[in-house]
């Protein structure tokens, strides 16, 4: 297979010319001529589109870590970890698990609806939009591309604008392995947006800020398209005064400053219990010399734009660690805010960059009201060995997902659903999620021929219906 793909493209980091005025509503129509025609149906065909998508990332492996670095300043570690080995990951799950997915399920027949069998049948949706973000420009294409095909769906996959060097890998990527009837990329700006959002998709997924998720929620109402909605929120840390202080500012720090602070589910702010937060910034402090001993290594800004934003929203009064930041390589060393309080202006937006505000709290369950009060995150990080406080974070209060004495690591799991709640998001993926996601699972119940009860029919004898209240009950 690699042999054929080595054949049939040109280095993938050539530069890309792209008509931004492309008529995507003629490539939704191919697509959908596509699919009617049930090509993307074979269970071995899925197969094979996916090895040939794990294939074609795997020869050009180097080629999309040179990219993200470009993009993002992601080390080829960073750029591996967080995204391709993330990718191949999703990839062979589905790749492993396409029979038993695929595969009709049998239920449990009630007795009232005897004699017959039930089945649940998952089936394609048909054409798919998927819409990606620029943070993570490669896993957040491909990942539910690949489940959009597991699935067997057509896809047109809009790529995150800013991250152009990826954009041309993935691009360069998509067109070598399949036909544009099949998944097409869609670069671009807002006008390829707004195109996309006025045609009739059966699916849209979309992975991205609140604005344009709203704004994709309302053109797909138009059409009664379905949706997922991968959104993002201010993610809390709760450090309680039973916590691991030494472990919980390591783990902090690496979710918190992994791609810069560029991540939806980094640790937005973090509060800690009044009685430990001197040793807590003491450790905090540790531990980002520890992991960045030399600031200039922390990724890059994605724009000047969000740059000098990101900037506006620090108090200089405030920060006691860190505060540096160049704009010729627009990049913010990990700073640290203390003595912040609920109403300063970082409080009031995700931050979405490498500065950690730091808040107090006194009694646990009131802090947890106040942050139930707020827009629902998206993740949410509890350290702590109370027993009753995990239970309460488990059970009470409301997120999308999180983590026990860890941040972000929660979204690396295929056995674990990845989606937000309320203002952060509708909807899941990730494993098998991520095969529902993109699937519509029809219930099917097949009745016997050879026999026919008479209780549901109105000619009923009286007696019956004693018998149906006897059963149905």
């Amino acid at each position: 297979m690699e042999t054929i793909i080595k054949e049939e493209v040109q280095s993938i980091n050539e530069s890309t010319n792209v008509d931004p005025i492309r008529d995507y509503g003629e490539i939704l129509e191919q697509q959908k001529r596509y699919f009617e025609s049930g090509k993307t149906i074979s269970i071995p065909g899925r197969k094979v589109e996916l090895e040939l998508l794990k294939a074609a990332i795997q020869l050009h492996e180097q080629d999309i870590l040179e990219a993200l670095n470009e993009d993002l300043g992601k080390s080829s570690t960073e750029g591996y970890m967080s995204e391709v080995g993330l990718t191949l990951s999703a990839i062979d799950w589905q790749i492993r698990h396409l029979k038993s997915n695929t595969q009709a399920k049998h239920h449990v027949t009630p007795l009232h609806q005897l004699v017959s069998t039930s089945q649940t049948v998952p089936v394609p949706y048909g054409n798919v939009l998927i819409m990606a973000p620029w943070n993570y420009p490669f896993l957040l294409v491909m990942e539910p591309l690949a489940q959009a095909i597991a699935a067997g769906n057509t896809a047109i996959v809009k790529t995150g604008h800013a991250a152009k060097a990826t954009n041309a890998v993935i691009e360069k990527i998509i067109q070598m392995i399949y036909p544009s009837e099949f998944v097409c990329v869609a670069p671009g700006g807002r006008e390829t947006i707004s195109q996309l959002l006025e045609l009739k998709f059966d699916y849209i997924f979309f992975t991205g800020g609140k604005d344009l998720g709203s704004l994709v929620y309302q053109s797909a109402s138009k059409h009664m398209t379905p949706v997922t909605l991968e959104l993002g929120g201010k993610s809390p840390v709760v450090v309680d005064e039973s916590a691991n202080l030494v472990l919980a500012a390591k783990r902090i720090v690496f979710g918190k400053f992994l791609n810069a602070g560029q991540t939806c589910v980094a640790p937005d702010y973090v509060v800690v219990h009044e009685s430990v937060v001197q040793p807590f910034m003491a450790a905090l402090k540790h531990e980002i010399q520890k992991q960045y001993p030399n600031p200039s290594r922390i990724g890059k800004i994605i724009n000047e734009t969000r740059f000098k934003h990101l900037i506006s929203l620090v108090d200089e009064n405030k920060v006691v660690i860190g505060g540096r930041a160049s704009v010729e390589t627009l990049q913010i060393e990990p700073t640290v805010l203390e003595g912040v309080s609920w109403d300063d202006p970082i409080m009031q937006e995700e931050i979405f960059g490498p500065i950690l505000p730091v808040l107090t709290y006194r009694q646990f369950k009131p802090l947890m009201r106040k942050l139930a009060s707020l827009p629902t995150p998206l993740a949410f990080y509890l350290f702590s060995r109370n027993e009753l406080h995990q239970s309460y974070m488990k059970y009470v209060q409301p997120f999308g997902g999180g983590c026990i004495n860890d941040t972000v690591l929660h979204i690396s799991s295929e056995r674990l659903p990845f989606g937000g709640m309320g203002a952060s998001g509708i909807g899941q993926y990730h494993g098998r999620w991520g095969f529902e996601t993109f699937s519509h699972t029809k219930g099917i119940l097949n009745k016997a021929l050879w026999i026919d009860t008479p209780f549901r029919y109105a000619n009923r004898k009286r007696w019956m219906a004693k018998a149906i209240h006897k059963i149905m009950k």
